[in-house]
């Protein structure tokens, strides 16, 4: 049976079934699961009698429709009793996935009366007196909020507040998992920029930092800019700046890997939303070659009509030859591809008239811009924000260390000199003595990689001199945005 879409993990079920007790049985079923497309991960024998055999057959698929095409074909061989289908990937959020657990015992009287009243009152007097010390004496010192209206939840579009809990919660997760950070989703039954922007200035007092997520362009950009104008404590919108700085570090690496230097390299970004402008400002900031941005209206090109601000700024100072066809063509003899944006734009046949020596970034989830088997046949160097593929560009390499750099320099804004100190933390964390192919960022589980973004990012934040300069000033930091786009976020 011929699949279009990968397996994945985030699709695997696991099957309950019952077959007669012969040598034979056991491998009718995974044979009928491959020949079905799917990857057989598990099989466990859970009980047994003289005639039967009752196992757990565990398989990731590609979809919903790929999972019941499995279960049907397992249901079509003789002597099989299929008595129920678990979806992991649900049983997994049964009661969500976060919880708050208290740091002190509260186990006497005494540790009441020192952590409740009436101990307590002295110590908010102390913050009355002097607000500062709520880093020092509350949850502010290590707590960010994860902000969303639910208005882009990851490619899905806009869902609502409640439909995006999961992913804020899954955020949340990562946060502490990986950064030792508390985080809390905060998800808004409004999607009003005013009143999203009212209700989180109100809150901010409780965290030390503003994790924005799943915010539909062009509200997201105003958004943080105004929190940004109006807050003391670092605003950060993951799916901008976070894939940026993930990006930037995973192509330092794979332009090392194939010998090439950023300024002598023409990028192709598919996706001109929030992560594709994103990374473009970074990579022109970098001194990157060239970059052709490539959205729905085409190339953007000098001359293109009816273009909304951020697009008429990228065409502006991108494209040096003002290049205007379709995105195989923009591909053709390019040295990079970096998609951020819908699936199966491109074909292995595109990926081979690139230049040589060329890399793909094709990071569409779950299906990513072109079939990364295909690209591997004709790239040097291809990633995907897939975890089941080699060289997962994923942001958790950089939110965690981010935030728990900033919270640890107690920054109050959060700057581009944190972004490229971010990005060459992650890039080195490799080694350039271990680079490959197949290896051009760290894994997501190395746990080096946290630790050694939050200290880059606390000495850019205690001195940002230390920084070099930017190769090259684009413009405005924080651009309008039309478009929307897919994100490699978690």
């Amino acid at each position: 049976m011929a699949i279009t879409r990968l397996p994945s993990a985030g699709f695997s079920i696991t099957i309950r079934i019952a077959v007669p007790a012969d040598a034979s049985s056991i491998g009718r079923l995974t044979t009928a699961a491959g020949e079905a497309g799917a990857i057989v991960t598990a099989l466990d024998v859970v009980d047994s009698d003289p005639t039967n055999v009752i196992v757990d057959l565990t398989c990731d698929t590609a979809d919903a429709g790929h999972a019941d095409q499995v279960v049907d074909a397992l249901t079509a061989l003789d002597g099989v009793d299929v008595r129920k289908v678990s979806d992991r990937t649900f049983l997994l959020h049964l009661g969500g996935k976060i919880e708050v657990t208290p740091k002190v015992a509260l186990r006497t009287r005494d540790e009441l009366s020192r952590a409740y009243t009436p101990g307590v009152a002295r110590v908010c007097m102390a913050i009355a007196e002097n607000p500062a010390d709520a880093r020092r004496l509350t949850i502010k010192r290590n707590t960010v909020a994860v902000v969303s209206d639910g208005s882009a939840v990851l490619g899905l579009g806009n869902l609502g507040p409640a439909a995006s809990l999961p992913v804020m919660e899954g955020k949340a997760a990562l946060f502490k998992r990986f950064g030792g950070v508390d985080a809390w989703p905060v998800v808004l039954d409004t999607q009003d920029t005013d009143e999203i922007v009212a209700i989180v200035k109100a809150i901010a007092p409780a965290y030390g930092g503003i994790n924005l997520e799943d915010i539909a362009a062009p509200r997201c950009f105003e958004i943080e800019a105004r929190l940004r104008e109006a807050l003391d404590i670092p605003v950060f919108h993951d799916d901008q700046h976070g894939t940026a700085i993930c990006v930037l570090a995973a192509l330092t690496n794979a332009l090392r890997v194939v010998g090439k230097q950023l300024a002598d390299v023409r990028v192709v970004v598919s996706g001109a939303g929030a992560a594709g402008t994103a990374i473009m400002k970074l990579l022109l900031r970098q001194g990157v070659g060239d970059i052709i941005a490539y959205d729905r209206q085409g190339a953007l090109h000098r001359g293109l009509p009816d273009l909304n601000p951020a697009w008429q700024w990228l065409a502006e100072n991108t494209n040096k030859e003002n290049y205007s066809g379709d995105l195989a063509g923009a591909v053709r003899g390019a040295d990079v591809f970096i998609g951020v944006s819908a699936p199966n734009l491109l074909t292995g046949e595109d990926v081979a008239a690139m230049a040589k020596d060329a890399i793909v970034f094709a990071l569409a989830n779950p299906d990513p811009e072109v079939d990364p088997r295909e690209a591997r046949k004709h790239a040097a160097v291809v990633a995907t924000g897939r975890s089941d593929q080699p060289n997962q560009i994923n942001n958790v390499l950089a939110f965690p260390g981010v935030f728990r750099g900033m919270l640890d320099a107690h920054a109050e804004e959060f700057t581009e000199e944190m972004a490229i100190a971010a990005a060459r933390a992650i890039a080195d964390v490799v080694g350039e003595e271990k680079i490959n192919p197949t290896v051009i960022v760290p894994s997501v589980f190395d746990s080096r990689v946290a630790p050694a973004v939050a200290a880059a990012v606390r000495a850019a934040a205690q001195n940002p001199a230390a920084t070099p300069a930017p190769a090259a000033d684009p413009g405005p930091a924080d651009l309008p945005e039309i478009a929307a786009n897919a994100s490699a976020t978690p």
